[in-house]
């Protein structure tokens, strides 16, 4: 497989599609996107949608969320799937490293990500991209029901 990451800044059927396909494989509850919730993310200016494609198939994405804050620029790395028939073969690594240099010459000092610990491989990636385990607690309030 020969794959290559690029962000994203247009939005067409064909990347909902894709990324439809792709995001099952993360949440069981994440409604499929619209064309319209496609279009929101690619012109937000806070965030940046990264795909890895193989040919015309995408196999892998990851949202970078950056933001001002008092204490600088920061980040957050969300949403990070690769398809299930090409997990092992550098995706996520290569989703993730392309997700630091933006980051970085956009001047962000931190960047922060979670990820479950069943996700043994995921995690193992991010220790050896340099990544460092926080000891916090991750709260979450849902405003849905």
């Amino acid at each position: 497989m020969r794959f290559v990451v690029e962000t994203l800044d247009v939005a067409t059927p064909e990347l909902v599609d894709g990324l439809n396909v792709l995001i099952p494989q993360l949440s069981s509850s994440a409604a499929p996107l619209t064309l319209a919730d496609l279009e929101a993310i690619v012109h937000s200016k806070v965030v940046t949608l990264f795909v890895a494609r193989d040919g015309d198939t995408i196999v892998g994405t990851l949202s970078l969320v950056v933001f001002s804050i008092p204490s600088g620029v920061r980040a957050w790395i969300e949403d990070v799937v690769v398809d299930e028939a090409a997990r092992g073969l550098g995706v996520g690594e290569a989703l993730t490293t392309a997700a630091l240099e933006s980051a970085r010459l956009r001047g962000v000092r931190t960047i922060d990500l979670t990820s479950r610990p069943s996700r043994e491989a995921a995690n193992a990636m991010y220790v050896k991209l340099g990544f460092e385990r926080r000891e916090t607690n991750v709260y979450r309030y849902s405003l849905e029901g």
